[in-house]
Parts: C-alpha cells; structure tokens; sequence
C-alpha cells in the first residue's frame, strides 16, 4: 500500500497519510454532500411529477445512482482498497453515461439511437485518453476532461431554461476539477488539501444537471397537456 494510502494506485491524495480508516476525515465525510444533493433533487422530482401520475423514471434512476456515488467515494476515502476504487468509479462513469444519453434525448431531441451511439464513442474516446494519459497528469483528473467537454458541447446546443442549467454545472465543475487538479500542490501550505471541495462543488454541479433534467421534463409534460 502506498503513502497516501490506496493499493499501489493514489498519489493525489493529499489528505491520506497512512492507511487508517479515518486517514482522510475531510475527504471522506463531505461525501455527505452527494446525499443531500440526491435528497433534494429526489424532492424536486416527487413535486415536479405530472398530474396525470406520470413518472420521470430516467432522472430517479439517475438520483439513486448519485446516491451510489456518495457511498462509493466514502469508500474509496476510508477503506483505500481495489475494491473501493471501483466503488468509487464505476457509479461515477454510469452517471456520465446515463446523464449524457439523457441530455441527448431530452435536451437536443436526438433519436434513441444516434444518442446511444454519441454515447458509445465517447466512451470509448474518454478511456482511450486515459489510457494514453501519462500516469498521473493533471493529478489524475485527465479522465473528467471528456465529461467537461461533453457537458460544455451539450449546453452551448440545448436552447432556454436547459442552456443556463448546463452552463452554470460547467462552470462549478470546471472550478471542482480545477481544485481537485492542485490538490497534491497544496499540500505544503494547506494540509487538508483541496480534494475535499471537490465532493462538496460536484454535488452541487450533480444537483445542478438533475435539476435541470427535471425542470426540461416538467416544461415537456406542460407543454403536452396545454
């Protein structure tokens, strides 16, 4: 196990030291964020359903996996095993995935499978870059590069309310990636380190996309009941 604690695996972590349990307070209870963050957006969701019953089954589905993410990052900062790193990825990517299908349909209006294929390329562009990434670039954040440009293209094609949503979540995560990139940097002149603001800032930015899928629904059932 390395210094900062991860199977032969994490040098980005400036908060972990050894490999205690509570190596990484900080980083491990703002993982709390996410849960909030899925709590309100599950709110939001139960107020936003339509009058006739209907259901926005894709954005619930997407609440709960935020709510795996949270757990699976608490993981990731306190057992520091192979078996928490993938607890901590695998929810993560099924979110990307699933929100830019999502935002595909809803937002642009694509059909099923041109939005399923956009989305199968662009997984496969976003592990073939982390996988001719040097080791370690950027402190480990070359492989949320894709989801910022995805989210960046998507905002500046969807129209409205949904423009601005996408919007403001690129810029909160372009500051969030840009404090999880200088985390190993300050850790001389501030111990705690920076990965911590990046749970806090990324579940504001998940709210964030979850609320503006929820919305663009709730105007689309509006409209086809007007």
């Amino acid at each position: 196990m390395s210094k900062h604690g991860l199977v032969g695996a994490d040098r980005s972590l400036c908060e972990r030291t050894d490999a205690s349990f509570w190596a990484e307070p900080a980083n491990a209870l703002t993982n709390a964020a996410f849960l909030i963050a899925a709590a309100a957006a599950f709110w939001l969701w139960r107020w936003q359903s339509g009058s006739d019953g209907s259901r926005d089954w894709p954005a619930l589905a997407l609440i709960v996996v935020v709510v795996a993410v949270g757990i699976g990052s608490f993981a990731f900062h306190t057992l520091a095993t192979r078996g928490a790193v993938l607890a901590d990825v695998i929810p993560i990517a099924v979110f990307i995935y699933g929100y830019l299908l999502l935002a595909l349909r809803r937002f642009l209006g694509l059909a099923a499978g041109v939005a399923v294929a956009i989305v199968a390329a662009y997984a496969v562009g976003a592990q073939a870059l982390s996988w001719l990434a040097p080791p370690y670039a950027l402190n480990g954040s070359v492989g949320y590069l894709p989801a910022l440009v995805a989210l960046i293209v998507v905002a500046r094609a969807a129209h409205g309310p949904a423009r601005r949503g996408l919007e403001l979540a690129a810029m909160i995560f372009t500051v969030s990636l840009a404090l999880r990139t200088i985390d190993l940097k300050a850790c001389d002149t501030f111990p705690l380190g920076t990965h911590f603001s990046w749970h806090l800032l990324n579940a504001v930015v998940l709210y964030v996309l979850l609320r503006t899928a929820i919305k663009e629904a709730g105007a689309g059932n509006a409209k086809s009941a007007s």
